[in-house]
């Protein structure tokens, strides 16, 4: 089993001291805890040769992208400016696959003028790639294997009615389009959801791009893309990765025996790795007591942390300036002109105005998703390295509102 040494958890005192530093509501994120996650992953994975993709669209910060370079990390992207991002960041092009969905023809071949890896999921467009380059560019095929995975149905992609990846019922369509244009097929793709507790639903997925890879004998890897779970909840499951990676190579090895090739596999984490790196904390403003409900109105919403509303998410939130009051129970609601809640019915220690509340797991679609609805303002980020707060992004001024409007 793997452990970090070196690694410690932040405390309420650092959280505070950013807090009153760089104000709130403020994202805090804790590099060694990314590291801690990373390298867990590849110990787990030692036994057969594996890559990780950083899926940077769970957090983009270019510093962000810059430490997870420095810890070995590949980075997956989904848009050409995540790209440019990647490239900024001091990743190599061929340390960035792209992995778009959707997306206009132009912007896959701008990546390919960049000379990034591209991962095509879509029969229209495989064929267009194919006309235009040939087998001059591998290409890697983003397989839809039509498994039910994830927590949630709006971040599960690979049942029958996503409109992610190529059926696995077309494959002789894709064999046709190959034979024709010539394409050199590098690898083969498939990513089932997010929060993928049984490890067999990843066997399972490999299973099946094992049966798709006979069609193809040049492929250099098979991507199982990510979906790893991480705990939200004290008695959370978490995906146990050192299993998986001994079955997965148990798997690799004996199919390679027959494939008469190694392969690397691959995996795209995102999530997992930056999800409880991430504390977002705010301010209490009020404390609102109604007929039924004791509310806690704090100065942010879903214009910050959309998770709550928009995926039912949990994320533990903790008094960090209170920490052993009294508990009581408490609705933790936002000052969105909307419905806002980030809790219902939540056990917390005793909170008054003014007091600092945390919200545990915020690394990953945090920030990322966060927006200036009600005309309010974005909040800083910060990464705590060595023991040291260093301000990333700051936070909005009321300009930044104004910048890209036109009077």
């Amino acid at each position: 089993m793997y452990f970090c040494a070196m690694f410690q958890p932040l405390n309420n005192e650092q959280l505070i001291a950013v807090a009153n530093e760089f104000g709130t509501p403020v994202y805090v994120y804790h590099a060694e805890q990314i590291a801690e996650r990373y390298n867990k992953l590849t110990d787990a994975f030692k036994a057969h040769p594996t890559k990780f993709f950083y899926a940077c669209k769970a957090l983009t910060n270019v510093n962000i992208l810059k430490y997870v370079k420095s810890l070995g990390g590949l980075l997956d992207c989904v848009s050409i400016n995540e790209v440019k991002l990647g490239l900024l960041a001091g990743f190599a092009p061929q340390e960035i696959l792209f992995t778009p969905n959707c997306v206009d023809f132009d912007e896959i071949v701008a990546c390919v003028d960049l000379g990034v890896r591209i991962n095509i999921d879509n029969i229209s467009i495989l064929e267009r790639f194919g006309n235009v380059y040939g087998g001059s560019y591998p290409v890697c095929i983003r397989i839809n294997p039509h498994i039910v995975a994830g927590g949630n149905y709006k971040i599960s992609t690979g049942h029958i009615d996503s409109k992610f990846g190529i059926s696995i019922h077309q494959l002789r369509h894709i064999e046709r389009i190959v034979k024709t244009t010539g394409l050199h097929v590098q690898g083969l793709h498939m990513h089932t959801g997010s929060e993928i507790k049984d490890i067999d639903v990843f066997l399972q997925g490999l299973d099946v791009m094992f049966g798709i890879a006979t069609h193809f004998k040049d492929l250099d890897f098979i991507d199982l893309g990510s979906g790893f779970k991480v705990p939200y909840k004290d008695d959370d499951q978490e995906t146990d990765v050192y299993l998986l990676g001994q079955k997965v190579a148990e798997a690799a090895m004996e199919f390679e025996r027959e494939y008469d090739r190694k392969l690397e596999i691959w995996f795209e984490p995102g999530k997992y790795l930056v999800s409880e790196c991430g504390w977002f904390v705010v301010k209490a403003n009020v404390i609102k007591q109604t007929t039924a409900t004791v509310f806690v109105g704090v100065n942010s919403g879903f214009n910050h942390l959309i998770r709550p509303m928009f995926y039912d998410s949990y994320h533990r939130i903790t008094n960090i300036s209170n920490p052993d009051g009294a508990k009581r129970i408490y609705t933790v609601v936002g000052n969105i002109c909307e419905t806002d809640t980030f809790a219902w019915d939540r056990v917390l220690s005793e909170v008054r105005e003014g007091d600092f509340l945390a919200f545990h797991n915020a690394g990953a679609y945090g920030f990322e998703m966060s927006s200036n609805f009600n005309s309010r303002l974005k909040p800083a980020e910060v990464l705590i390295q060595n023991g040291q707060p260093k301000l990333i992004r700051r936070a909005d001024v009321f300009e930044d509102l104004l910048k890209n409007q036109i009077v």
